[in-house]
Formats: structure tokens, sequence, C-alpha cells
């Protein structure tokens, strides 16, 4: 089997939205999406141990600076 590089070139093309491109651009970006993607996956799960933790500090964080209604002011 022999590989066509031009042919190859010809055949790659990447639409998304009103993003085109074709050719050498094409394989770079989906190559790039497909990096992109995986390093999401690896950091999702790096993450997601300390998630609730995180979680519990947020809503903490939110209520200590949330203004408290007048009629709880002392």
């Amino acid at each position: 089997m022999e590989i066509d590089p031009p042919r190859i070139l010809r055949a790659s093309k990447l639409r998304f939205g009103s993003l085109r491109a074709q050719g050498v651009p094409a394989i770079l970006l989906g190559a790039a999406a497909i990096v992109l993607a995986a390093g999401l996956a690896r950091a999702l799960r790096t993450a997601i141990p300390t998630l609730p933790e995180t979680l519990r500090e947020a809503k903490a964080l939110v209520e200590a600076t949330r203004p408290q209604p007048k009629h709880l002011k002392s």
C-alpha cells in the first residue's frame, strides 16, 4: 500500500462553525484538539479527589462574603 501525501492533504478538511482549515493546518488543529482533550481529561482525573473539599470551601467563601440581612445585624 502506497502513501499518497497530496491525496491525504486534499482529504484533510476541518469545519467547525466559521473556522475552516484544509491540508496541513487541518491536521495540526486536529492533533492539537486531541492533545487538549487528553490534557483536560488528565487534569480532571487529578482534581476529582479534591473536588468535594473545594466545593465546601467555595460555599463557605460565598456565605462569608454575602451581606447579612438588616434584621440579623446586631
